[in-house]
Formats: structure tokens, C-alpha cells, sequence
């Protein structure tokens, strides 16, 4: 009980600094609190222009692997939808006739026991192998072990192995090795400098491209604006179809030869979680949404987002409830939620796909559905096309 209660009270401590950095809060405290971690972020700053000018001057090096690396990433932390943009470049890699490897660092995932890792160390020479969350046929891991994204990379992406190390050069090395791979995708890894990129893919998010414009732990930026420099194509995601030109002069001011897509992420449908029908039968189309009396929960970057879309689509939204990005649900907190979901008169429990690999086992005394996104190019698909046709190509020459 004590572990329980010490748990919601550092998840809320956590949750008011990110509303803190994200501009959320006007209280009393946020100007002493802000001004402290204004402090921290000086810090931060010179802690990254230092490891950036350590790789520069190769005093700090990068490892290649004879193959064709894509970095998909972004220079801010948060939600810039990311995970469906590398589930369709994946998918379209693998369909196009590539042997693909997804390599991620598994961020939150569970590491292996000390025990586990001591005896590896006694016993080998070597390191222990990257945990190899699919083999391109077969989910081995759950999304405990694994991470919430590579989890779900692997159940929606057959035919692509999938592995998880947070040294993504033994992991890339192992892919090639074990399974033939061509072409490693480094998901999330435009800060990961030990594996260069052969094209580097860089996603921004058009309803907050950089927060303040500070960097962390006072902003969102994990590396300064001008650093879209580095980018061979830039991806403008969560668009609302109208033009940012703002927003695109100041990628060309600092950019001016990276093609730039634009995209969407699209809802497509409802997925029904827990006992009952099987996966067809328990999936409802989006009007379903129109007029239902629903309550949301996520734990994500951006809940906002999420919640809107259930908006848009018609649902009335009673009640939510939002939770830090990467939330490890317990049955307490399930309970809860349809407590709280049946007190504030909801037909229906929406979380997201995200949130849905997380959830515990539990009988559910009302329908829980997450909502499904895939991503949609609306502007510069020939350009993702090009990136796609200089992958499948390695032969056309790839920009420094």
C-alpha cells in the first residue's frame, strides 16, 4: 500500500514537471521550479555540444557495418509519432524486397536479472546477444520485455526482425550476422552517434515543433534547432493539411536541401481488448464513436492528440485520465479506471495501441477498445518514394 501510494505521488510530482515544461502550469512554484531547471539546461547544452564536437573531430568515432542504415528520429523528446512513420517505411522496405532490422534501445523495457547477466559474463568471452524481440516470423517477447514500441513494431510487421540493445552497433552487427539483414532501421536514434546513418529521416511535429526552444530538462529539445542540419529528409507529422510557412522557412534557413514530407496520422479503427470476440469481430468502425459516451486514458507524450481525435470522431468524452509516457499499468490502476469510467456515466473504455500492450489481464466489467493510427503522406510522397527507391537502390548515390 505504502509502494502504491509512493507511486502516484512521484508519477504526479513527474506529470507537474512536464506541464511545467510544456507551458501547462501558472502556479506560484513554476517560476522557482522553471528558473531551476532553466539551470540544468545550460548544463545539458554544453554536455551535448561537447560529445557532438568529440565525433566531429573523430576523437569519438562511429562504427559502419558494410550496410545500409536508415535513422529515423527527432530532435525533441515527446510524441512526434514516430513509431507508425517507421512502421510504414519498414513495411514498404520489406515489401519492396529488403531483408529489414529494426533496432531500438528498448526504452522502459525490463532489463534482464543481475544474476542472469553475471553468469553470461563468467561463462563468455563475448557480450550477451541483443534480445531479439522478432525474427521476422515468429513475437518472442511481450511488451514488458521488450518496450512498448518494439512490441508492437513486431506484431505489426511480419517478415521484419526486430531487436533490442542499447549498443545498436552489436545489435546491427547481429542482424547482419544471424539474419541476413541489408538495411538496419535505427528507430529513434538520431542522437545514437556511434552507428552514422546512411540517410537520416528527422520527424517534427507541426503542433509543437520545439516547445520554448530550450533545451532539456527546461524544454523539450534533446539537441539545439540549427541541428536540422543533419537531416536528409524531414518529416512533418500530426498535420492539420494546411501549410506552416513559418515553420518551413525556418527548416530552410537551417536546412535548405532537405526534401521535407508532410503527413497525417490517420485513426482507422477500433480494436476490442480482453476475452471475448475474436480480433475481427471485436473491431468497430470509426462512426461507431459518433454520439458514444466514452472515457479515454493514455499514457503518452501527447494525450492531447489522442483525446481530440475521439472528439472529432464524435465520441462524448466523460472522463480522462492521463498518465506519464510509458506507464506500466497495475490491476489497481484498471480497476480504477472502470470505477472512475462507470461513475462518470461512460458506454466504453479508449485507450491507444501504444497503451494497449501495457495493460494487465483483467475481466473487464465495461468494453475496453484502443484506437488504431496508421501514417498518411499528404504532401512530398514522391520524396518518400525517392527515399524509399535510394534504399532499395544502394547503388544511386546517398547524400552525405
Amino acid at each position: 500500500m505504502a509502494l502504491s501510494w509512493i507511486k502516484k505521488k512521484f508519477n504526479a510530482f513527474e506529470l507537474y514537471t512536464v506541464d511545467v515544461v510544456l507551458g501547462r502550469r501558472a502556479d506560484a512554484g513554476v517560476a522557482v521550479y522553471g528558473a531551476f531547471l532553466h539551470a540544468l539546461s545550460w548544463a545539458f547544452s554544453g554536455l551535448v555540444q561537447l560529445r557532438f564536437w568529440l565525433y566531429r573531430h573523430r576523437i569519438l568515432q562511429d562504427h559502419p557495418l558494410g550496410c545500409l542504415v536508415v535513422v529515423v528520429g527527432n530532435l525533441t523528446v515527446g510524441g512526434t509519432g514516430k513509431t507508425p512513420v517507421v512502421e510504414k517505411l519498414a513495411r514498404t522496405l520489406s515489401e519492396r524486397g529488403r531483408k529489414v532490422a529494426i533496432l531500438s534501445r528498448g526504452y522502459k523495457s525490463k532489463a534482464p536479472p543481475f544474476w542472469r547477466k553475471w553468469w553470461y559474463g563468467i561463462s563468455h568471452t563475448s557480450e550477451p546477444p541483443p534480445r531479439v524481440v522478432s525474427d521476422g516470423t515468429n513475437v518472442l517477447l511481450d511488451s514488458e520485455d521488450a518496450g512498448d514500441e518494439p512490441y508492437m513494431l513486431a506484431r505489426n510487421l511480419p517478415g521484419v526482425v526486430v531487436l533490442v540493445d542499447k549498443n545498436r552497433v552489436k545489435a546491427g552487427a547481429y542482424a547482419i550476422k544471424r539474419f541476413g539483414c541489408d538495411t538496419l532501421i535505427l528507430d529513434d536514434g538520431f542522437q545514437y552517434l556511434p552507428l552514422k546513418g546512411s540517410l537520416n529521416l528527422l520527424l517534427v511535429d507541426k503542433t509543437n515543433p520545439f516547445g520554448n526552444g530550450r533545451l532539456l530538462p527546461r524544454g523539450i529539445l534533446r539537441e539545439p534547432i540549427k541541428h536540422l542540419r543533419r537531416a536528409n529528409y524531414i518529416f512533418l507529422t500530426k498535420s492539420n493539411g494546411q501549410r506552416d510557412l513559418e515553420l518551413e522557412g525556418l527548416i530552410a534557413e537551417h536546412n535548405p536541401a532537405a526534401d521535407v514530407i508532410e503527413c497525417v496520422h490517420r485513426p482507422q479503427y477500433l480494436q476490442r481488448l480482453g476475452p471475448g470476440p475474436d480480433a475481427a469481430e471485436g473491431r468497430q468502425p470509426l462512426t461507431w464513436l459518433k454520439g458514444r459516451k466514452v472515457f479515454a486514458f493514455s499514457g503518452i507524450a501527447t494525450p492531447e492528440s489522442f483525446e481530440k481525435f475521439l472528439r472529432d470522431l464524435g465520441a462524448k468524452v466523460m472522463g480522462r485520465e492521463r498518465f506519464l509516457d510509458h506507464y506500466r499499468y497495475t490491476a489497481e490502476d484498471i480497476a480504477e479506471l472502470y470505477a472512475q469510467a462507470r461513475h462518470d456515466g461512460a458506454e466504453c473504455l479508449v485507450t491507444t495501441e501504444k497503451d494497449a500492450v501495457r495493460l494487465p489481464a483483467s475481466d473487464p466489467t465495461l468494453p475496453l477498445y484502443y484506437l488504431r493510427l496508421e501514417i498518411e503522406i499528404i504532401r512530398g510522397a514522391v520524396d518518400f518514394d525517392e527515399a524509399v527507391s535510394r534504399i532499395c537502390f544502394p547503388q544511386t548515390t546517398l547524400r552525405a
